[in-house]
C-alpha cells in the first residue's frame, strides 16, 4: 500500500480531511438536494398526470443514483441531479397522444409552475436543453429532468428530444449493469475511484464542452476494476494507479471507441472532437505517470505533493506535526520556507495583523499578504508554488475548497470564511519537492463593522450646520 493511501480514504477516522471526504457532498448538502428533488418529483407526478392524462413515474438517474456524485470543484459551479420523468402508455412510443417535443414542452411548463410557487428556485433554463429541461436552485445545484415514454409491460424506455425525435435510452439498465459488476463489499471502493476520476476531470477540463462525460469515466473505471478483480490493490492510491494504467492501455488515438455496455451501438466518446479526444488521452497518460511515481515514493509528503499535481487543492496534506516529520526526511533539504503574513481589514484599515508562518484569529474581509522571508537562501533555481486549502462548513457549503494562488516570493488573498484554513508554500527544485510550509490562517465568524469616517463623528459631536 502506498504512503498516501490514508490521504485518499481512511475508514478508521471519519474526521480526517481525506480526498474522498473533500470531493463528496456533505450530509447537509445531500439532505438539501433530497428534500428539493422529492418536492419537485411529487409536484410533477400530480401536475403532469392531470395535464397529459397518463400515469407518471419518476426515477433518479446519473451520478446521484450511482452514488458517485462529487461536489463542484470551483465556486459558482453546481451540483447536478438527474430526475427522469416517465409518461406511461401501453404500446409503441409513437402511439401516444403527444409528440416528443410536446412532452418536453409540457415538462418545461410544469417546471415553470413549480418555480413560480417556490422562492428557492432561481430559474427554469430557457430554451430547454436538447435532451432535458433544467431547473436551477439556490445553494448551487440544478435538477435536470429528461422525459421518456415508458412501456411498463416490456420495461422499455425512449427519451424525448428537443428536435421532436425519440432516442433509445435506458438509464435503468446501465445502473443495473454497474450494480451487478461488483459484490457489495467491493462496490464502495469502485465508487470512490469513480469519484476521484470525476473530480480530477473537473479540475483538468475547465471547459465542459470538452470534458469527458460522467458516464464515460464511470464505464472506464468500472471496466478496469473488473479486469483487475482480485488483483485490485488494497489502498485507494495503489488502486487508482492500477486503474489508470488499465485505462491508458485501453485508449488509442486511432481507435476512438468506448461502447456503452448495455448498448454496443453507442460510442461514449462520439461527442468528443478529435482534438478533445487527444487531449483526454494525453491527460490520462500524464495522470497515470504521476500516479505510478507517487505510489513508489517512500516519503508521505512527497507522495502527497505528487498527487496534488493532479488533484491540486482538493488533495490534503499531512497535519502540522506529521508534516514537520516528513519535511525533515525530504532529500536535498537545506532551508525550509519561512513566511511573513500580514493582514489589513478592508472595513477598517486601522486594524492590522501580523504573524510568521501563521496568523489569526483575524476577521473576515481582510486583505492578506504572504511573503517569503528567506527565498534567497533556498538553492538556486528553486520555484515556489502557493496553494490555498479551505476547510470548514462555510467554505464547504459553497464548494470553495481552495485554489492555486500563484508562484514566486509573494501571494495575495482575502479572508472570507470562518474556520482554520491553510496557505501552503511548496519549494520545488528540478521537479522534486525540497520543502513545504503550511501557513495556518484562523478566521473569526463575523466581519468587522465598517469604520465610520471622522467627518461623521464630528457631525455627531458638533451637530449638523
Amino acid at each position: 500500500m502506498g504512503n498516501a493511501a490514508t490521504y485518499f480514504y481512511d475508514a478508521n477516522d471519519s474526521a480526517r480531511p481525506t480526498l474522498h471526504k473533500r470531493v463528496t457532498p456533505n450530509d447537509s448538502q445531500f439532505e438539501e438536494q433530497q428534500v428539493r428533488w422529492n418536492a419537485l418529483a411529487d409536484f410533477l407526478v400530480d401536475d403532469l398526470k392531470e395535464r397529459s392524462g397518463y400515469p407518471i413515474r419518476t426515477w433518479l438517474q446519473g451520478s446521484y443514483k450511482f452514488a458517485t456524485q462529487v461536489r463542484p470543484v470551483r465556486m459558482n459551479e453546481e451540483f447536478d441531479i438527474d430526475l427522469g420523468i416517465y409518461f406511461c402508455w401501453s404500446g409503441h412510443r409513437d402511439t401516444g397522444d403527444f409528440s416528443p417535443k410536446q412532452l418536453k414542452e409540457m415538462v418545461q411548463d410544469s417546471l415553470g409552475r413549480f418555480g413560480a410557487a417556490n422562492d428557492d428556485v432561481i430559474e427554469v433554463l430557457k430554451p430547454a436543453k436538447p435532451r432535458c429541461c433544467r431547473m436551477r436552485f439556490k445553494g448551487n445545484f440544478h435538477i435536470d429532468t429528461p422525459c421518456y415514454h415508458l412501456e411498463e409491460e416490456r420495461d422499455e424506455r425512449s427519451l424525448a428530444t428537443e428536435d421532436n425525435t425519440w432516442e433509445d435510452s435506458d438509464p435503468k439498465s446501465i445502473y443495473l449493469w454497474f450494480k451487478d459488476q461488483f459484490e457489495e463489499s467491493h462496490r464502495g471502493r469502485v465508487r470512490r475511484l469513480v469519484r476521484y476520476m470525476k473530480a480530477w476531470s473537473a479540475l483538468k477540463f475547465k471547459d465542459r464542452q470538452g470534458r469527458p462525460s460522467s458516464l464515460l469515466l464511470t464505464i472506464l473505471v468500472a471496466d478496469a476494476a473488473q479486469q483487475l478483480s482480485e488483483e485490485l490493490p488494497a489502498g485507494d492510491d495503489d488502486a487508482l494507479a492500477a486503474v489508470l494504467q488499465k485505462i491508458l492501455g485501453r485508449l488509442d488515438d486511432n481507435n476512438r471507441m468506448v461502447p456503452n455496455p448495455v448498448d454496443k451501438d453507442e460510442n461514449l466518446v462520439a461527442r468528443l472532437t478529435d482534438d478533445e479526444w487527444r487531449a483526454f488521452v494525453e491527460k490520462i497518460g500524464s495522470f497515470s505517470k504521476t500516479a505510478a511515481s507517487a505510489v513508489l515514493d517512500e516519503n508521505a509528503l512527497a507522495a502527497c505533493s505528487k498527487w496534488a499535481v493532479e488533484f491540486e487543492y482538493l488533495f490534503p496534506l499531512p497535519d502540522t506535526k506529521e508534516l514537520e516529520d516528513q519535511v525533515a526526511k525530504l532529500p536535498a533539504v537545506r532551508t525550509l520556507p519561512e513566511v511573513r503574513v500580514s493582514a489589513t481589514s478592508r472595513d477598517n484599515p486601522n486594524l492590522r495583523y501580523t504573524g510568521v508562518n501563521g496568523i489569526g484569529p483575524i476577521p473576515k474581509n481582510c486583505s492578506i499578504t504572504f511573503e517569503l522571508t528567506n527565498g534567497m537562501s533556498m538553492p538556486s533555481g528553486t520555484q515556489f508554488y502557493w496553494m490555498v486549502r479551505n476547510e470548514g462548513d462555510e467554505a464547504e457549503d459553497i464548494s470553495d475548497l481552495g485554489h492555486t494562488a500563484g508562484t514566486g516570493l509573494k501571494a495575495e488573498e482575502r479572508s472570507a470564511y470562518k474556520g482554520s484554513h491553510f496557505m501552503d508554500c511548496t519549494a520545488v527544485l528540478g521537479g522534486r519537492v525540497i520543502g513545504l510550509k503550511r501557513v495556518l490562517v484562523k478566521i473569526t465568524g463575523v466581519p468587522l463593522p465598517k469604520r465610520k469616517s471622522q467627518r461623521a463623528a464630528l457631525i455627531r459631536l458638533l451637530g449638523r450646520r
